[in-house]
């Protein structure tokens, strides 16, 4: 059978002939074949991270990512086929990926900046 995605979703296709996974637009489904459909659409997620500045400081940061993958990079198309797309990109354990990777992230950038240079570039 014949199947097409819609504009922000891809069809992954596995099984016969397919040694891993195959990501499309639009695929022939042939028997000993299955297929699944997954958004690309960017999700928002809101975490306020507490930090601690060079100097030792703890703050609070209120932190809003979006987060999808790059549809013009085939391999980040992949990754997020095989971690993120097999479960709803609103549960629980996408928030905690995410925070985890988050919050991780801009403690490391927090560590190595000063109080005054936080509060100069906002864009942490």
């Amino acid at each position: 059978m014949y199947r097409v995605a819609s504009a922000s979703e891809y069809l992954v296709v596995t099984g016969a002939g397919i040694p891993d996974i195959k990501i499309s637009k639009k695929a022939w489904i042939l028997p000993g074949q299955s297929y699944t459909v997954f958004d690309v659409s960017p999700v928002n997620y809101t975490f306020e991270v507490q930090a601690m500045s060079a100097e030792k400081l703890p703050f609070v940061l209120p932190a809003v990512f979006t987060i999808g993958p790059r549809v013009d990079d085939e391999s980040s198309l992949l990754k997020y086929a095989k971690l993120i797309s097999p479960h709803d990109k609103l549960s629980h354990h996408v928030k905690e990926l995410v925070q985890g990777i988050i919050e991780g992230e801009t403690r490391v950038l927090a560590a190595s900046m000063t109080m005054e240079e936080i509060q100069r570039d906002q864009r942490v």
